[in-house]
């Protein structure tokens, strides 16, 4: 049973570092779709419905494999939350993007794990004692994690590796880089993108009691592409209403975007939500500091930049972190299997006793 787990943990470890290369990917990519003129707002209408027309066989053909628990009103209005919340913190993600930068997004992520923690312990997902090693793991972890990542963002430090010509081609929209924001959209971009991402921590335990109580991550990843798309799509008609052209895809760029994106997140969200069901909320916020590591790493590989010393730092912070945090989980994990094999163990060696009394009794 142990091996099956790590296993298992291994495959979702595997899965969201893969989605969470792909996030870095597609917020450079909107980035560049976005300064040719792309809406936001119609962005995350054909994309997210992209996604999902993607998923629409999906809950009929994993409902066939496995028995589900009947689908409660209840459960349908957590998903429509769950939807609607996304929305929001999307449309203030991407909102936030156009005013400051990929990175800082990146960067700005490394809050979700500290907000989810706190949110976890609220609504009791997660456990902190202070005698136990495994809960100071998760509190130092989390801790280190979030100040590598401020280290990465706000110490550059002196040049380990020199810029250099981008290693792969890439379109001119792509491979030059845009200008600076002012120093005014990049405090904006920051506040919305600090509130998004406290969203999202919100977001991670709503998604929890739905897996919990629906145990359904294609059926859930679907609900939320549909309402996100309906939702953006009423936001879109007033805040677009003197631009029509905005519906129209005018470059290449636009179309590429959209489409991948509908494909990575519809893809990604079925991912996290496997994770959520199988390891909890916390588990999944810890992924967040890899995006600004995977960042500054795909940066110097295939654009060129220059690799700093406090890049370095920083990611060596963010990986002790991450894995302290994995390793506080592993263990309670661990401890709780070792509770349910004695239980077990106990339960088998009382029932044949009890089973004898009984004959005792018959006799």
């Amino acid at each position: 049973m142990a091996g099956r787990f790590r296993q298992r943990d291994g495959w979702i470890m595997t899965a969201m570092v893969a989605v969470v290369v792909s996030d870095v990917g597609m917020n450079t990519l909107f980035k560049a779709a976005s300064s040719k003129g792309m809406s936001s707002y119609v962005f995350l209408v054909y994309s997210y419905g992209i996604g999902a027309l993607l998923l629409l066989p999906s809950p009929f053909l994993t409902h066939r494999s496995r028995s589900l628990p009947p689908l409660k009103f209840s459960v349908l209005c957590k998903m429509g939350l769950l939807g609607l919340l996304g929305c929001v913190y999307l449309m203030l993600g991407y909102t936030g993007l156009k005013y400051s930068s990929p990175t800082l997004a990146s960067a700005m992520s490394n809050l979700t794990p500290a907000f989810t923690f706190i949110f976890a312990l609220l609504f009791g997902m997660e456990k902190v004692s202070i005698k136990k090693n495994s809960s100071l793991a998760k509190v130092v972890g989390t801790i280190v994690s979030t100040v590598g990542a401020l280290v990465v963002t706000l110490y550059h430090g002196p040049i380990i590796f020199a810029a250099s010509q981008p290693s792969v081609y890439l379109p001119q929209s792509l491979s030059s880089p845009p200008s600076p924001p002012s120093t005014s959209n990049w405090v904006i971009g920051g506040c919305l993108l600090a509130l998004e991402y406290t969203l999202i921590a919100i977001s991670y335990i709503i998604q929890t009691h739905i897996m919990r109580e629906y145990p359904s991550e294609f059926a859930l990843a679907l609900s939320h592409n549909v309402c996100v798309s309906i939702s953006c799509a009423f936001v879109s008609i007033f805040t677009e209403k003197n631009n029509p052209s905005a519906w129209i895809m005018r470059s290449s760029i636009m179309l590429i975007c959209i489409v991948a994106t509908g494909m990575v997140n519809s893809t990604g969200y079925v991912v996290e939500s496997w994770t959520v069901r199988h390891k909890g909320p916390l588990f999944l916020a810890m992924f967040r500091p890899l995006a600004i590591l995977t960042a500054v790493v795909l940066g110097a590989i295939f654009l060129g930049d220059s690799l700093y010393l406090g890049s370095v730092i920083g990611g060596m912070l963010i990986s002790i972190g991450f894995y302290t945090v994995m390793w506080g989980k592993a263990k309670e994990e661990k401890a709780d299997i070792d509770i349910h094999h004695v239980a077990s163990s106990s339960h088998s060696k009382r029932v044949p006793l009890l089973m004898n009394y009984a004959a005792e009794n018959q006799v």
